[in-house]
């Protein structure tokens, strides 16, 4: 891990490597995130950063990769794949998060991009399925309630460096 953290730090600053910080746009180029749709907000989600640019120190990537590892629990990937989720970081998946989320998921383009009424439709099915307190939004614990009868989740939610 510390050898691909330095791998991605300019040539100039790989001898400070634990006190360094990899710019957010070094960390998108590593092929297990550069296909994701949800590579900005992982690097949001890490970035323990004071600035706001999402850059990550080694603890940063190390716990990303913690997290995204074979041995992360369920109940460490479940917090983290909501957070990511969260888009608004509110704490709840509300409606325009789970339309982020969808977009995500299908592409932005108009050809894969869901009509009004399909994307209502779903977030209508997902709330029905999800939302217990019937709030309009998913809380944490509502969110693995549902994704613990999804049995690949764990599998699914990795990165192998």
């Amino acid at each position: 891990a510390y050898k691909r953290f330095t791998e991605l730090l300019p040539r100039q600053e790989r001898d400070h490597g634990f006190s360094a910080r990899i710019p957010k746009s070094q960390i998108l180029t590593l092929p297990e995130l550069r296909a994701n749709p949800f590579q900005h907000r992982i690097c949001h989600v890490f970035s323990t950063s004071g600035l706001g640019d999402d850059s990550m120190s080694f603890e940063d990537f190390l716990d990303m990769l913690s997290v995204f590892s074979d041995s992360a629990t369920f109940e460490v990937k479940s917090n983290y794949a909501f957070r990511i989720f969260d888009f608004d970081d509110d704490g709840t998946l509300s409606r325009q998060d789970l339309e982020k989320l969808v977009n995500c998921l299908t592409g932005q383009g108009e050809e894969s991009r869901l009509s009004d009424t399909e994307m209502e439709q779903l977030i209508e099915n997902i709330l029905e399925e999800s939302d217990i307190d019937k709030d309009g939004t998913i809380n944490l614990s509502e969110f693995q309630h549902v994704i613990s009868r999804s049995p690949d989740f764990a599998s699914s939610f990795k990165i192998v460096l």
